[in-house]
């Protein structure tokens, strides 16, 4: 244990020590919280807002009354666009046509055809094309509607059966992308905050020669490995406290409830979800120092290991495209942990069989890492990085 406690003190002072390394590697936990503040602004301006939209209209002359229920959805003509967004607009170039028959046609009940021309693929035309086809659609439907009601018609034989929604989800499931985005960015931090640690105290000390007077010393190469993997995931578990931390301080300043949404954990699920990723920070940490050792210099450890990261996103993303997600992937490493934090953010109960078995698959998958990497360390080929 003295042994251990020396070598735990020589990693941490040599991993503190690089001031400029050490805020690399907080660097995620700190733009985590500053992405998911202002992916909140932009969700909620957009789901709330309805910013004016100018459009080319040619022939607003001949329908009056549309151009009137598109200027109540704030959709203008083109001549009232301020000086300011002229040229944005005209880049959009969006054209609504409506025919000189538009009068004769609607008098006589006839189906009046009006086009609408812009470019449908880019993306920033989704939000105006889709306000003005809901416009559009909800005026014809009114004129329908007038139509039968003359004609002593009920409109509710066009609704012969009426779906009554009940949403059944908390208040805080509104907010299920951003804290998806939140499970994302913990697994991230994990994973990221203690990459540079991980990649200098293996590789790094390899080249400056540091690891073989280390295993000179009489000490097993199991407490070296356990040293620097309980640095490093100390770095990691540091970075996944200061997303938790900084992110709610940063949600704070959002109001959720121009949304109908809400955003709150008792200290009982922040407990669960930092419990949670203490294993992944340790399963992190030794996947990173498995490859940092495997690579033949540092600036291949670089590359290899950063790969690595790429597993709590991918994994993650994988997921949202399979609608029904196996049994297994309740027990494996990082999509368990996803799951279950996003049924924690969903106000869910925790499945306490699941968490327990991919904590439990977490902690031997880590240990089999330890052990292997002990072993392979005994091996000259490893400490001098040869082929």
């Amino acid at each position: 244990m003295i042994q251990f406690k020396a070598l735990l003190k020589k990693e941490l002072k040599e991993a503190f020590r690089d001031k400029r390394a050490l805020m690399v590697a907080m660097m995620m936990a700190i733009m985590a919280p500053i992405m998911i503040f202002a992916m909140s602004k932009m969700m909620i301006k957009e789901m709330v807002s309805t910013p004016a939209v100018y459009v080319k209209i040619t022939g607003s002359e001949y329908a009056p009354k549309l151009i009137k229920a598109l200027a109540d959805d704030n959709i203008k003509l083109f001549s009232d666009v301020p000086t300011d967004d002229a040229m944005l607009w005209d880049e959009r170039n969006i054209q609504l046509t409506i025919p000189e028959t538009f009068a004769q046609d609607m008098m006589d009940g006839k189906r009046i055809d009006v086009y609408l021309n812009a470019d449908f693929s880019e993306k920033s035309m989704s939000a105006p094309l889709r306000r003005i086809k809901a416009a559009i659609n909800q005026y014809a439907q009114t004129i329908g509607y007038k139509r039968l009601l003359v004609r002593g018609i009920d409109v509710n034989l066009l609704r012969p059966v009426n779906l009554i929604e009940q949403d059944t989800s908390s208040p805080s499931s509104n907010f299920l992308m951003i804290s998806m985005m939140l499970g994302l960015y913990l697994l991230m931090a994990a994973f990221m905050s203690g990459l540079s640690v991980a990649i200098d105290t293996s590789a790094g000390e390899r080249e400056r020669n540091v690891l073989e007077m280390l295993l000179c010393q009489p000490v097993s190469t199991l407490k070296i490995v356990l040293a620097k993997l309980s640095c490093a995931s100390t770095i990691a578990f540091i970075g996944v406290l200061l997303t938790i931390s900084l992110t709610f301080a940063s949600i704070g300043f959002v109001d959720l409830t121009k949304i109908g949404a809400s955003f709150s954990l008792d200290l009982s699920a922040v407990v669960i979800i930092v419990a949670m990723l203490l294993p992944i920070c340790f399963l992190a940490s030794a996947l990173q120092l498995f490859f940092s050792f495997q690579a033949k210099s540092f600036k291949e450890a670089q590359s290899s290991v950063t790969m690595v990261v790429m597993i709590p996103a991918m994994l993650p993303f994988i997921m949202t495209f399979i609608d029904d997600k196996p049994k297994w992937f309740d027990w494996v490493p990082v999509t368990g942990q996803s799951l279950i934090m996003e049924d924690i953010f969903k106000g869910l109960a925790v499945d306490w069989t699941n968490l327990a078995l991919t904590t439990l698959i977490t902690i031997i998958l880590t240990a089999v890492l330890v052990v292997t990497l002990a072993k392979k360390l005994t091996s000259e080929k490893v400490v001098q990085s040869l082929s």
